[in-house]
């Protein structure tokens, strides 16, 4: 017997079995029991569709459902089983794909297909999931990942991903959605793995692989709109959706208005299904801010318990992209918030590319990429917690100060930020080489947590731009919002280069973006970069402990500044030294958290211009004519004893 979603409870009516509110459910005796929300219908029908029709004739292979009092239609087919293909007929005329179909494997607009989830055999009973510290992230797009662009595939790779130093996937949307590639984030069949990168249990045997290799899997769900094609909730129920907000994507989703009840059920059931049925260690939210509800308690609780009770016992994590940087969402219950683990943390980025650039245009233009900024952020998360932000004149953010370092996912990479670059260069072919160097060496040392994107920890050459294949009226308006888009930024705006802008709805903008895994070799020093700065942060206690208040910086110079961490004893201190700017002499140096401890002197433990790593050298720091901080670099010392 199919086991209970956690906070959704197994419905026996007549003995039957049910693992979601909606959707078909395979029977243990026999049959499909379907359900599904149209309180606007009359009548639904299930229409059975391929092999699995049963008789001939008009008709002959319509199942009529029951009507239930909140707007649910119900019933039990006999003869429909796992890989039966069918739609729903409404109101006795068209027929339409399950909203909370899971497969489709001709596509949005094609027939759903029964799956029996309870017939994989996962290996995984010993994994116990992923506990928020000590994790590093690593964000994939399945498309893309690998040439062939599967499930299949993408397993081929983990366990180099393992032996590297991540520790879990960030898996980029996979509900279904039109057409033949695309990001993922305009999804139309929430509960449908997109057939692009194969089947469900393909999905299931991926994160069945991932766990074996240490990875934890975390998907990314879309929960604030769906996307413009394919989408057929309407047809059901026009109270899927409101329009007392406004979307910047579409119509935004009713979580808190006229049939609010039913339609708060299907994404709280969304989020525990893909934790119960693919053992999802748990989900990134997109734009939360884009979801609304005034509601006494907001969704996005509901879907954190959804989460936390499906998996039975297992860590799981659930993280935020929140762009006006509201902590709530991270705090606990008993504190008004909605009890999530972490939030994505644009301001990281956002200084860290000016630093790295120089280009501080558009929604750059409030950082500086200064060496206070930078610090700033390693100790506090945020650096807008309340602050008036000029680019979009109002204050930004809430006070931060309470959380956990851990609870900030930082980045210099990821799928938009490189995607906005217009050409989708990745952020080592815009930087200097010994910048880059330095800054990934501050991004995977700090307390927060790191997230890499794919194909950053081998400098990947690869660039990733914006794809979506749509029909083409759509394509054209996807195209002029593109274009529209990064006009903000002044340099792309110019004539020269709108001209040579990547057209986002062409197949050789999927295509380019694809990495070639063999540059792991062929980019060794970037490559090993990453690996020893991983395996520094794993074995070197005070980095792995990412613990409040465990950590002190300095600024230096203008570019420059010193972070020490404090161990459990004077000899287990580290300092890590971080200089984006020209050589710099600092002497006299009156700052004491250069001062080693008593009767030590600080020695070079690691340094970011190892040539190992395509680097220059590193001599001796601190001199008896004070310290030479090299530029561009990052080194961290320990203490030894003095000579």
């Amino acid at each position: 017997m199919n086991r209970a979603l956690g906070s959704l409870a197994v419905s026996r009516q007549d003995a039957i079995v049910r693992r979601l509110p909606v959707g078909a459910d395979v029977q243990p005796d026999g049959g499909v029991h379907f359900r599904v929300w149209a309180p606007r219908r009359k009548s639904v029908e299930v229409v059975i569709e391929g092999p699995h029709a049963v008789g001939s004739g008009p008709g002959a292979s319509c199942h009529a459902l029951e009507r239930e009092a909140d707007g649910y239609f119900s019933g039990l087919v006999s003869e429909a089983r796992a890989g039966t293909l069918y739609r729903y007929r409404l109101d006795g005329g068209d027929a339409f794909p399950d909203p909370a179909s899971r497969f489709q494997p001709d596509g949005p607009h094609g027939p759903s297909q029964v799956v029996d989830a309870s017939t994989y055999a996962w290996k995984d009973a010993a994994w116990k999931g992923a506990p928020l510290p000590g994790q590093v992230i690593y964000e994939m797009h399945v498309g893309t990942f690998t040439r062939e662009g599967t499930w299949t595939s993408a397993m081929r790779e983990l366990g180099e991903l393992a032996a590297c130093g991540i520790t879990a996937l960030e898996v980029m949307p996979v509900a279904d959605f039109c057409g033949r590639f695309g990001w993922g984030y305009d999804g139309v069949d929430l509960f449908a793995p997109t057939r692009l990168y194969g089947t469900p249990d393909d999905f299931r045997a991926f994160v069945d692989r991932a766990h074996a290799c240490g990875l934890a899997v975390i998907l990314d769900v879309v929960y604030n709109h769906l996307g413009p094609d394919g989408a057929y909730l309407r047809e059901f129920s026009s109270e899927y959706y409101t329009d007392r907000y406004e979307n910047e994507w579409g119509e935004p989703i009713n979580f808190d208005g006229p049939g609010a009840a039913a339609v708060r059920e299907f994404f709280v059931a969304n989020a525990g299904y893909w934790v119960d049925e693919f053992h999802i260690d748990g989900l990134r939210l997109d734009a939360t801010q884009q979801i609304f509800d005034a509601s006494p308690v907001n969704v996005q609780v509901e879907i954190t318990r959804a989460v936390r009770d499906a998996a039975r016992g297992r860590e799981t994590l659930v993280i935020a992209e929140n762009e006006p940087q509201h902590v709530k969402l991270v705090k606990p219950a008993s504190e008004g918030g909605y009890g999530m683990d972490a939030l994505w943390n644009d301001d990281f980025h956002h200084s860290a590319t000016v630093a790295l650039t120089g280009r501080n245009e558009a929604y750059y233009g409030d950082y500086f990429g200064s060496a206070q900024e930078l610090l700033s952020e390693v100790k506090w998360g945020y650096l807008y917690q309340g602050q008036r932000y000029k680019w979009q004149g109002k204050r930004r953010g809430t006070p931060a100060f309470g959380l956990a370092p851990a609870a900030f996912v930082n980045y210099i990479q990821n799928h938009d930020q490189v995607a906005n670059s217009a050409f989708g260069r990745r952020v080592h072919e815009l930087a200097s080489p010994g910048r880059y160097r330095a800054m990934t060496a501050l991004l995977l040392l700090a307390p927060g947590t790191p997230m890499l994107f794919q194909g950053q920890e081998f400098a990947a050459s690869a660039p990733f731009l914006f794809f979506a294949d749509h029909k083409p009226e759509l394509a054209k308006r996807v195209c002029d919002g593109r274009r529209e888009f990064v006009s903000q930024f002044p340099s792309v705006a110019s004539k020269e280069v709108l001209e040579r802008l990547p057209n986002p709805c062409g197949e050789e903008s999927f295509v380019r973006s694809k990495l070639d895994s063999s540059e792991r070799a062929t980019h060794a020093e970037a490559y090993a970069l990453h690996r020893d700065l991983l395996q520094l942060r794993r074995e070197e206690a005070v980095f792995r402990a990412q613990r409040r208040g465990g950590m002190d910086g300095a600024v230096l110079g203008e570019d420059a500044f010193v972070l020490r961490f404090f161990g459990t004893t004077s000899d287990d201190d580290r300092l890590v030294i971080v200089n984006l700017g020209r050589d710099l002499h600092y002497f006299p140096s009156p700052e004491p958290l250069l001062a080693p401890p008593e009767d030590r002197a600080w020695a070079t433990l690691w340094s970011s211009e190892h040539p190992r790593y395509g680097g220059q050298g590193t001599a001796a720091l601190e001199t008896e004519d004070g310290w030479k901080i090299p530029g561009h670099a990052t080194v961290v010392m320990k203490p030894e004893c003095q000579a």
